[in-house]
């Protein structure tokens, strides 16, 4: 079909209308991208809260050559070296206060002893075990004292919340008017929980235990 110079500047001008009405329509449907539109939905979506995630700020590393000299480990790790210092005085407290009590004790004041040492979950443990009826019967029948004492020995592992000392504990025991001296090597874990560190958990260390807690 032909057509003349007035129909086709009408088509073209058609055409220009016509791509032009698809264009704002499809700028009008399209989600908008702009930060504040970004935001909305990002804070729409369900929060997912995070467990510890280690130190407020990553280990400051070391970008110049390594001598004996100047050689700092702390800057590897994520704990500096007074809460490295912090976490091996309370694991060794622990494990020195859970292992003294006495019979005629009130179980409330070994409870005192470790519960600045101890999270809440593993204090509630304690304090099961050492309110337990049998538990007390069997020392009074015996009266039993304990006296406790820690070594450290090493690290077992690191993580970013949590440290696992190796740590001998050493008891004075007096049974029945007997006294006795016994030992057992625990691992025992350090983590942090908000502003502290304390212990989260502790075993034999032949039994093996996780590290991390975050």
């Amino acid at each position: 079909m032909n057509l003349t110079d007035r129909q086709r500047k009408l088509l073209f001008v058609g055409l220009v209308v016509a791509l032009a009405a698809v264009g704002i329509y499809l700028t009008m449907a399209a989600p908008d991208d702009s930060p504040e539109t970004a935001g909305a939905r990002s804070s729409a979506a369900p929060s997912v809260s995070a467990g510890p995630t280690g130190p407020a700020s990553p280990p400051p590393g070391i970008g110049g050559a390594v001598s004996p000299g100047n050689f700092d480990i702390y800057r590897l790790l994520p704990f500096s070296q007074q809460e490295f210092t912090t976490a091996a005085d309370t694991a060794q407290r622990f494990i020195a206060a859970q292992s003294t009590y006495r019979y005629d004790e009130d179980p409330k004041i070994f409870i005192s002893r470790v519960t600045p040492l101890a999270t809440d979950q593993l204090l509630d443990e304690i304090e099961r075990g050492a309110t337990s009826p049998g538990v007390l019967d069997d020392r009074r029948a015996q009266q039993i004292v304990a006296e406790g004492s820690a070594t450290l020995d090493r690290v077992r592992d690191i993580e970013d919340n949590s440290i696992i000392f190796l740590i001998t504990g050493k008891q004075q025991l007096t049974k029945s008017g007997k006294k006795s001296t016994t030992s057992q090597q625990y691992a025992v874990t350090v983590a942090r929980d908000g502003a502290s560190l304390k212990v989260y958990a502790f075993e034999p260390a032949d039994a093996g235990q996780a590290g991390d807690t975050g």
